[in-house]
């Protein structure tokens, strides 16, 4: 643009070239700097999850121990499950002999490693104790002993323990029942009719109490198939099945792997009583180095709750530490090498300036294509200075004004317009264009004295200090379309009006026709009264002289007569629907149905018919009006199901607030459906139904006063279904 010209470039000066190389040279000392602390956060951040990645080696080892534990305990129940059902399947008790050898079966020692052995546990009461003594004197085995003694409600004494030995002969005839934790645990066992583990005890060696353990109990019932009451598992009761097992060798014994950096222990936490039962070599009690329980695994084994203890023996690393340290000395290395890159990259100075150079020379093109598109723009463009003089415009604007290009050079630009003076508009322009694009329509005179309607597109130009273009402004002109909208809303003025007029015309036809219909019938019923009375007074004085012919002719004048008083009462009825006040409120339907069904089975109780009306079915309009709507339809409904076998009726709602109202009963032929609303027309002989054939013409006009709609299906003897609304679609929407 002539006004602000693109600047001329320079090659740079060798002092110029020496201080941007030493400015290099201190942005490749800082990018140095740089890396080489983003490789010690990231040194610090691998550390951090180097230790996570340990954290979570230990926790997975140590939920793998724990799970171990309860995968032997469950090798240990499914044993005593098995010596269960030997019991369950001999038809008296085992023999020492039978069990011995079903324990050996199981071959303990390689099998089941930690268990001691698995005994049975009689549940005796004193008779069956002295009985038992009897049997067992008499097979030769001697006295059996009871202990400890005394007399007592009942007995868990142990008959039989293998593999047999010396500590384990010395406790058969020990009663386990008569100590409260065993006891506990083989309620538990008798009462669920599972296995279930007991608190911490001390085990019988030598018969004594020695080492601590814990014991597994398994009841055996009388029958094979579990009782199903609690009080039919404590009659059907014979004994246990039991295993111990010490817990200070349980892991060593199980052969169950421990890692050598993993410390543990075993605590019983049953009933909010803390009970250790084992510890590790290398747990460390106390709050000292190494102390810290980094993981705690509970589990629910038997009845019991186990928690698991877990310390980490000596540093918790990772073996990833070595390979964090070959990455950290990469790092470094990469950081030198990328000051020698960014050094390198000093030496490219000079064809960075090259690029400056082309792009002065693309800066150039742009101005020439923004002159071009000034040049052949259709709208009229115009640029501004400070105090609002044209600098330079385009072919447009000078026709847009009238005059030519060169004479608008120069010339304020309000100076154009009609209300060019006004300081008020030109302030409010202004602030406006500090917050973007400001658009106007205004009247600009033309040169030869014609007003024209344009309009105004103004935006600040970007741009240094010393341009003297400050504006650019797009000059439309829409004098032509603005007439055309005005013929437009004079034309839409002019229909509103006749519409009205046709409203108000319409709206006094209404109200004629009705003023007239009320009228006539009311001018109707006169000469009708006439005629019935006439009729009476005829049948009453003069029945004996008429004979029967003339008897059928008065009484087909009078009921004539009785059939147009009612079709004026259902004239009537259809003038108060138009004519009466309209409230809409929220109404419930499904109550309103129900009290016009329980009407109509009062006023015909022989009927059985089966209805249904779904519940809860609400819309919004005039209460009279809508049980009026409800007892025509529904009245219908009753009435063409009189001769149908198993009637049924039903009243519900479709998506979208629709209402139906259905029935089996004589239905209609659908080539005449257009007939059903009209006033006075019916599909059905008056001897086949009764009726007026006004019910569903006063239907239409109560849904048509709504705003809604109504239409009907059916067959001959296949039933009716009519669908309506209250409100109109995009209310319902």
């Amino acid at each position: 643009m002539a006004a602000n010209p693109p600047h001329s470039t320079s090659p740079p000066s060798p002092v110029q070239s020496a201080w941007r190389l030493r400015r290099s040279h201190v942005l490749a000392g800082l990018v140095l700097l740089g890396s080489l602390l983003m490789v010690t956060l990231y040194a610090r951040g691998a550390g951090e999850r180097e230790r996570r990645l340990a954290e979570a080696s230990f926790v997975a080892d140590a939920d793998q121990l724990a799970e171990a534990v309860r995968q032997r305990l469950l090798q240990y129940e499914l044993s005593l499950r098995g010596g269960v059902a030997l019991h369950s399947a001999a038809v008296e008790t085992p023999t020492a002999r039978q069990w011995r050898g079903y324990v050996e079966g199981l071959d303990i020692r390689r099998q089941l490693p930690g268990m001691m052995g698995i005994g049975y546990v009689a549940y005796l009461d004193p008779q069956s104790l002295a009985e038992l003594q009897l049997r067992q004197r008499a097979a030769g085995e001697g006295l059996f002993t009871l202990t400890p003694r005394g007399v007592r409600p009942h007995y868990g004494a142990i008959l039989y323990f293998e593999p047999e030995i010396d500590s384990s002969r010395l406790a058969i005839g020990y009663d386990q029942y008569s100590d409260p934790t065993r006891r506990a645990a083989m309620d538990a066992a008798r009462d669920s009719g599972e296995v279930r583990l007991s608190a911490p005890v001390r085990l019988r060696q030598f018969g004594r109490e020695g080492q601590a353990g814990v014991l597994l109990f398994s009841a055996v019932y009388r029958t094979a198939r579990l009782p199903m009451s609690r009080a039919g598992r404590e009659t059907a009761l014979v004994g246990w099945v039991y295993a111990p097992f010490r817990t200070a060798e349980f892991i060593d014994r199980s052969m169950i792997p421990v890692d050598h950096a993993l410390a543990f222990r075993i605590v019983d936490v049953s009933d909010g009583v803390e009970a250790p039962l084992l510890a590790s070599d290398g747990w460390t009690e106390g709050d000292g180095p190494g102390s810290e329980v980094l993981h705690t695994v509970t589990q629910q084994l038997y009845g019991r709750s186990w928690r698991y203890d877990f310390q980490h023996v000596g540093p918790l690393a990772s073996a990833g530490m070595r390979e964090l340290q070959a990455t950290l000395i990469t790092g470094v290395v990469a950081s030198l090498l990328l000051f020698a890159v960014v050094m390198t990259l000093a030496q490219t100075q000079s064809r960075a300036e090259t690029l400056a150079h082309r792009l002065s020379d693309s800066y150039r093109r742009s101005e020439q294509r923004f002159r071009n598109a000034m040049q052949y723009s259709a709208i009229g463009m115009v640029l501004l200075d400070r105090n609002g003089t044209i600098l330079e415009s385009n072919p447009a604007m000078a026709d847009i004004a009238g005059v030519s290009g060169t004479a608008l050079t120069g010339t304020l630009f309000n100076g154009y317009f009609v209300d060019g003076n006004d300081d008020v508009s030109r302030s409010r322009e202004m602030e406006a264009l500090r917050e973007g694009v400001h658009r106007s329509t205004r009247r600009l005179r033309r040169d030869d004295g014609d007003i024209r309607e344009v309009h105004l597109a103004s935006t600040l130009m970007p741009g240094d200090g010393g341009s003297d273009v400050a504006r650019l402004v797009q000059v439309d002109d829409v004098t032509e379309r603005l007439r055309a909208e005005a013929q437009v809303h004079a034309l839409n003025r002019t229909l509103e009006s006749r519409v009205e007029q046709r409203t108000r015309e319409l709206t006094q036809a209404n109200q004629e026709l009705e003023s007239f219909a009320y009228i006539v019938s009311h001018d109707l019923r006169a000469p009708l009264r006439s005629i019935d009375g006439f009729g009476r007074i005829l049948a009453e004085r003069y029945g004996a002289v008429i004979d029967a012919q003339g008897q059928d002719y008065l009484a087909r004048v009078r009921n004539a007569a009785a059939r147009m008083d009612q079709l004026i009462d259902a004239l009537l009825k259809m003038s108060r629907i138009s004519r009466g006040e309209f409230k809409r409120v929220p109404l419930d339907l499904s109550r309103m149905a129900s009290e016009v069904l329980s009407e109509l089975r009062q006023t015909d109780a022989g009927r059985e018919v089966a209805v249904r009306v779904a519940p809860d079915l609400q819309a919004d309009g005039d209460p009279a009006l809508v049980r009026n709507l409800l007892e025509n339809l529904l009245g219908n409904a009753w009435k063409f199901t009189a001769n149908t076998a198993r009637a049924t009726i039903e009243f519900g709602a479709e998506p979208g607030g629709v209402f139906y109202v259905a029935d089996n009963g004589a239905g209609f032929n659908a080539e005449y459906a257009g007939k059903l609303f009209r006033p006075f027309q019916r599909l059905h002989r008056d001897d086949e139904f009764k009726g007026h054939g006004v019910g569903l013409a006063s239907v239409r006009r109560i849904v048509e006063r709504h705003g809604g709609t109504i239409d009907a299906v059916g067959r001959p003897d296949g039933g009716a279904t009519f669908r309506f609304s209250l409100a109109p679609s995009a209310q319902r929407r």
